[in-house]
C-alpha cells in the first residue's frame, strides 16, 4: 500500500512541476504498470473530436505510440463510453477485441485492464480525457485482481484530474499570451488614428471598439494647401482579421491620400490595392473627402458606407447615401472605376459621419439609437452649447453606458465649419471696409479652384478670372486678354505637364497682393525644366506655340516658384492694377 501511495504522490508532484504532461505521462505509465506487474501498458487520450482515442504513452515490448482507435470500439472504447472499470482475464472470449495489432507485431496479448478518465468539468459536468490500459499480468497466476483493478481505478482518476488541470494551466497561459499581444494590437491601433485636435481645429473623431480591437478607423491630416482629408472606414467582421485589414486600409489611405487629393480617385485605388490581399469575403465601408476651410467646400466620396448627414445651420438635416460598393468587392463586379463624387458647401454647418455601430447600438434596453436618435442627441448637444467634440464623445458614452454591451465598434467624425464661417464673414467684412480706403492696397485671396486638370474644368477658371479681374478694376479688354493668358497657361498644364492623361489635379489660386493682380497655377505632374520653357521664334510660322508669347505680352511676369512640398510645379501670373 505504501507503494501505491508514494506512486500517487509522485505523480502530483510530477504533473504540477511542468505543463509538458507529454514525458510525464509516459514515466506514470512505466510506473503504474511495473506496481501492478503488468506486462506491457498505454495511455490513450480522446482527441477534440471525440471520434478517437490516440496513444499518448506506452510501455511494454510493443511500441504503439501514436495509434488511434475509435472512441466507441475495443475494450478501451467500451470502457471510456460507459465510465466503467474493465477486466477482461481471457480476451479471446470478449468479441470487442480485435487482435489486428497482436498480428502485425507478433505479440499476444492474454488479459487486459482498462480504466476510464473522466473528470468534472467547470459547468459541473463529466468531462472525458482518456483511458489506461494494462496487458498481461506477469505473477505466476497470469491474472489481474479485483485489487489491482481498483489501484488503477484510483490511479486513473489521479491522473485524469492531472492531465486535465495540465491543460487548464495551459490554456490560461495561451489566453493570457493572447490578452497580452491583443492589448499590444489595441495600442498599435490607437496609435493609427490621429491624436486629439485642440478646440480650434474643425474635425474631431471617436472610436469605442467592442472588443479589445476595433475593425472602424477614422483619419484626418493636413494637405499641402491648408485642406484637410479626412476618412472614416468599417471593415466587416470583427476579431483581428478585421483589425489587421482596418491597419491596412488606414495605412493605405494616409499613404495614397498625400498623393492623390480627388477622394473619389483615392477610394478607387485603395480598393485595388485590398482587392490584391484581403480575404476572401472581407470587404470596407469607407468614406473619404477634402474639406476647406477657407470656402466650407467638401469634396466627399461614399464607398458602400452609412450616408453621413449635413447638419444645416438651419437645422435641417441632409442624408448623403453612398454612390459605389464598398471597398474590396473585386473590380471584375464594379468596373474598378472612380467612386463617384459629391460636392458641398457647408456653410457653418456639420458634417456627421459614422458607423452602423452608432445607430444601431443600445441606449436602453433592447432600444436601439437609430438615425432619429443620433439627429435628436446632436440637437440636445447644440441647445447645451457643447462643441462638436463634445456632442459625438456624448453620443459614444451613453451607447457605451447601456447595460447592454456593444454590439459593434462605435465610430463618429465630425466637421464642423462654424468658426471657420464666422471667420470667413469676418474676413469678407474687412476686405469690404478696405474697397472704400482706395489708398490702402487689398492683400489677400480673392479665389481659389482645386479642380481636375481637364480641358472641361477650365471654364470654370475663365469665369473665376473673368469675374475676378472686374471686381479688381481692369478694363473689359484687359479681362478678356487676362483671361485668354490663364486659360493659355493652364492649358500648358492640361497638354503638356500631364500629356493629356484624365487623372491630373491642379490648383488656381487668385490674389490681390500690394496693387497686383495674382494668378498662382500649382500641378502635381513631374517638375519641368524652365530654362526649356522658351517661346518660339516669331519668324517660324506655324499653328500653334505662340501661347508663351501672348502670357509675356498680357501679364506683367511669369515665372516659376518653388511648391510649398516640393511636389509638382507653380507657376505665378502677375498684372499691376492700375
Amino acid at each position: 500500500m505504501s507503494k501505491q501511495l508514494d506512486l500517487l504522490a509522485q505523480m502530483g508532484r510530477d504533473f504540477a512541476a511542468s505543463q509538458d504532461i507529454e514525458p510525464i505521462m509516459t514515466r506514470a505509465l512505466a510506473r503504474i504498470a511495473c506496481l501492478v506487474e503488468a506486462e506491457g501498458g498505454a495511455l490513450f487520450l480522446l482527441n477534440s473530436a471525440e471520434d478517437s482515442l490516440i496513444c499518448h504513452a506506452s510501455y511494454g515490448p510493443v511500441d504503439i505510440m501514436g495509434l488511434s482507435v475509435p472512441s466507441d470500439q475495443g475494450i478501451v472504447g467500451r470502457s471510456l463510453a460507459h465510465n466503467v472499470c474493465e477486466m477482461v482475464r481471457d480476451v479471446s472470449l470478449d468479441d470487442s477485441f480485435h487482435n489486428n495489432l497482436d498480428q502485425q507485431s507478433g505479440f499476444s496479448t492474454k488479459s487486459i485492464l482498462c480504466a476510464p478518465m473522466v473528470v468534472r468539468g467547470r459547468t459541473g459536468a463529466e468531462e472525458r480525457i482518456g483511458a489506461i490500459e494494462l496487458v498481461n499480468k506477469t505473477d505466476v497466476h497470469g491474472l489481474f485482481s479485483v485489487n489491482d483493478l481498483k489501484f488503477l481505478e484510483v490511479l486513473a482518476a489521479s491522473a485524469g484530474l492531472a492531465i486535465h488541470n495540465a491543460r487548464m494551466a495551459v490554456e490560461l497561459a495561451e489566453k493570457e499570451v493572447m490578452r497580452r499581444e491583443l492589448e499590444r494590437a489595441a495600442e498599435i491601433q490607437r496609435g493609427l488614428l490621429p491624436p486629439p485636435g485642440d478646440g480650434n481645429f474643425p474635425i474631431s473623431g471617436v472610436n469605442r471598439p467592442a472588443r479589445v480591437v476595433s475593425g472602424d478607423f477614422f483619419d484626418h491630416f493636413l494637405l499641402y494647401d491648408g485642406r484637410i482629408a479626412f476618412t472614416l472606414a468599417d471593415v466587416s467582421g470583427k476579431g483581428m482579421n478585421a483589425a489587421l485589414l482596418m491597419a491596412k486600409s488606414a495605412s493605405l489611405f494616409r499613404c495614397l491620400g498625400k498623393e492623390d487629393l480627388r477622394p473619389g480617385r483615392l477610394l478607387q485605388r485603395i480598393n485595388a490595392e485590398v482587392c490584391e490581399t484581403s480575404m476572401r469575403g472581407m470587404f470596407v465601408t469607407m468614406v473619404a473627402g477634402v474639406y476647406d476651410p477657407e470656402s466650407g467646400r467638401v469634396v466627399l466620396a461614399n464607398a458602400g458606407h452609412e450616408p453621413p448627414l449635413l447638419h444645416k445651420p438651419d437645422g435641417t438635416f441632409v442624408a448623403l447615401p453612398a454612390g459605389a460598393p464598398p471597398v474590396g468587392i473585386p473590380i471584375e463586379l464594379t468596373g474598378g472605376g472612380p467612386i463617384p463624387e459629391d460636392v458641398l458647401f457647408l456653410d457653418g454647418g456639420c458634417l456627421y459621419i459614422f458607423t452602423d455601430g452608432v445607430t444601431e447600438g443600445y441606449i436602453s434596453g433592447q432600444d436601439e439609437l437609430g438615425t432619429d436618435g443620433l439627429k435628436a442627441m446632436i440637437m440636445d448637444g447644440l441647445r447645451e452649447k457643447r462643441s462638436a467634440a463634445d456632442r459625438i464623445e456624448r453620443v459614444a458614452e451613453c451607447l457605451s453606458k447601456s447595460e447592454e454591451p456593444l454590439r459593434d465598434d462605435v465610430t463618429i467624425l465630425v466637421i464642423d465649419d462654424a468658426a471657420n464661417a464666422l471667420t470667413r464673414c469676418a474676413t469678407l467684412a474687412d476686405r469690404s471696409r478696405e474697397d472704400q480706403k482706395p489708398d490702402k492696397p487689398i492683400v489677400g485671396s480673392l479665389c481659389k479652384l482645386s479642380l481636375p486638370a481637364r480641358a472641361q474644368s477650365l471654364i470654370l477658371v475663365r469665369r473665376a478670372v473673368e469675374a475676378s479681374a472686374n471686381l479688381s478694376g481692369f478694363s473689359k479688354e484687359q479681362t478678356q486678354d487676362i483671361v485668354l493668358a490663364v486659360d493659355e497657361a493652364c492649358q500648358n498644364v492640361v497638354r503638356h505637364a500631364y500629356k493629356g492623361e484624365l487623372d491630373g489635379d491642379m490648383i488656381v489660386e487668385i490674389r490681390r497682393e500690394h496693387g497686383n493682380y495674382i494668378i498662382l497655377i500649382r500641378d502635381f505632374a513631374p517638375p519641368v525644366d524652365e530654362s526649356k520653357i522658351k517661346p518660339r521664334d516669331l519668324n517660324d510660322v506655324r499653328p500653334g506655340g505662340l501661347g508663351i508669347h501672348f502670357i509675356r505680352e498680357v501679364m506683367d511676369s511669369m515665372n516659376y516658384l518653388s511648391p510649398p512640398d516640393g511636389q509638382g510645379n507653380l507657376l505665378r501670373l502677375k498684372k499691376a492694377i492700375l
